[in-house]
């Protein structure tokens, strides 16, 4: 019998793969954007910058950021019933409009 892997981008084939167009290296801005304490953002998980990436089962939640630990942002979700801090860089996120 063959063992399967149960990585941390185990069944992420999909979830992380990246439209043809979309390849390659990102504008620095993404990097370089900021939010403040109380902003909305959503969870969506770059597949090119493996630095400050969640895990992906929560990609394409929408949380509330609440404070900043080093160069990334903690980010409290809530799942199911639990109250969950995420840390997460900046190139993950995205604001809500």
């Amino acid at each position: 019998m063959v063992k399967r892997s149960k990585g941390i981008r185990s069944k992420s084939r999909n979830i992380l793969r990246k439209k043809p167009r979309q390849r390659g290296i990102k504008s620095i801005t993404r990097a370089l954007q900021q939010f403040e304490e109380g902003e909305s953002v959503n969870i969506v998980i770059d597949s090119s910058v493996h630095k400050g990436m969640p895990d992906i089962r929560f990609h394409g939640y929408t949380g509330k950021v609440e404070g900043m630990q080093g160069k990334s942002y903690l980010v409290g979700i809530n799942d199911g019933k639990k109250h969950k801090i995420l840390i997460i860089r900046s190139e993950h996120l995205r604001r809500v409009h």
